[in-house]
C-alpha cells in the first residue's frame, strides 16, 4: 500500500505550475467547490482561523475526493500543531514567519522522520492508512510524498535566506507580502520597491538551492510571477469572493433599499 500521491509535488517536480486557493470558511463545501472548479491546492488556515480538528479532517476528505491537495498553514506552536495536519493526510504544511536558520532547523526536526528529523511516530492515522501501510515504507514516504513550506514574510529572514534555502528537509520558500509590508513600515503598499525586490530574491534563492518558490498574486500578475521563477501561486480566497458577490448584489439594488458600509482594506490573498 502506498501513501496518496501529492498532486502539488507531482506537478512541481514535472516542471508544471500549481494554482492554490485560500479557504477561510469552516465548511468542507467551500473546499469542495474550489476543488471542483479546478484548483490544484486548497490552502486551509490554522494560523489565523483555528478550525476544530474535525472540520479540518472533513476539508481534507473533500479535497481528496476530487484528487486535490490541502496545504495547512499551521500556527507557530508545539510540534503537535505541525504534525496533526500531516496525520490527517494533508498533502503539506506551511509554516509562517520562519525567522532564521535555527528556527528552520527546528521545524525540520519536528516534521520529518529519521534520518532527516525526529518527527514523533504514530502511523495509526489517515496518512499511514490507519496502520495499513508497512511501517518503514510509511516513514520513507512521509518524508518524500508530503511537502513542507517555509513562509518568508519578515525582513529578518532575508538576511539568512541562502542559509535557510540550503537546508535539507523542506520543499518551498513562500513569500508573504502582507506581513512583509508591515515589517518594512509600509503596510499594504504592494508596489513598494522593497517588496518587489524581496519577492524577486525569494524566487531566485529558492531556484538556486533546488527549492520551489511560492507566493500570492492575482491572475493578472501570473506572467510576471512565473517569469521570476514562481511555480506555486495562491490566487484568491473564499471570503473575498463571497464578500465581493454580496457587495455587488447590494450595489445593484434600487437606490434607498439598503444602507451599509463596505470594508476593502484587507485581502487574505495578500498573505
Amino acid at each position: 500500500m502506498k501513501m496518496k500521491e501529492s498532486l502539488v509535488l507531482n506537478k512541481l517536480r514535472n516542471g508544471e505550475k500549481v494554482t492554490s486557493f485560500k479557504i477561510n470558511m469552516a465548511d468542507a463545501r467551500a473546499v469542495e467547490i474550489a476543488a471542483i472548479a479546478g484548483f490544484d491546492c486548497l490552502w486551509v488556515d490554522q494560523e489565523h482561523i483555528g478550525q476544530d480538528w474535525s472540520i479540518l479532517a472533513a476539508q481534507i476528505w473533500a479535497a481528496k475526493a476530487h484528487q486535490k491537495d490541502v496545504v495547512v498553514r499551521v500556527p507557530r506552536g508545539s510540534y503537535s500543531d505541525y504534525v496533526k495536519p500531516l496525520e490527517l493526510d494533508a498533502a503539506g504544511i506551511m509554516v509562517p514567519h520562519v525567522m532564521g536558520v535555527e528556527d528552520a532547523k527546528k521545524v525540520i526536526h519536528q516534521v520529518r522522520f529519521h534520518p532527516v528529523g525526529m518527527r514523533p511516530i504514530d502511523g495509526g492515522n489517515a496518512d499511514g492508512a490507519y496502520t495499513g501501510m508497512d511501517f518503514q515504507h510509511y516513514l520513507k514516504e512521509a518524508n518524500t510524498s508530503r511537502f513542507v513550506i517555509f513562509q518568508i514574510e519578515d525582513p529578518e529572514a532575508l538576511e539568512c535566506l541562502e542559509e535557510i534555502a540550503a537546508l535539507e528537509g523542506f520543499d518551498m520558500l513562500f513569500f508573504g507580502p502582507g506581513d512583509f509590508s508591515q515589517g518594512i513600515g509600509a503596510p499594504g503598499q504592494w508596489d513598494h520597491p522593497k517588496i518587489k525586490e524581496a519577492r524577486r530574491r525569494v524566487a531566485e534563492v529558492a531556484g538556486k538551492y533546488g527549492k520551489f518558490a511560492g507566493t500570492t498574486g492575482g491572475t493578472a500578475q501570473l506572467p510576471e510571477l512565473y517569469a521570476m521563477g514562481y511555480q506555486f501561486v495562491s490566487i484568491g480566497a473564499d471570503v473575498v469572493g463571497l464578500t465581493q458577490y454580496c457587495q455587488k448584489l447590494i450595489a445593484e439594488l434600487p437606490s434607498g433599499e439598503v444602507s451599509g458600509e463596505t470594508n476593502s482594506y484587507y485581502n487574505p490573498s495578500k498573505e
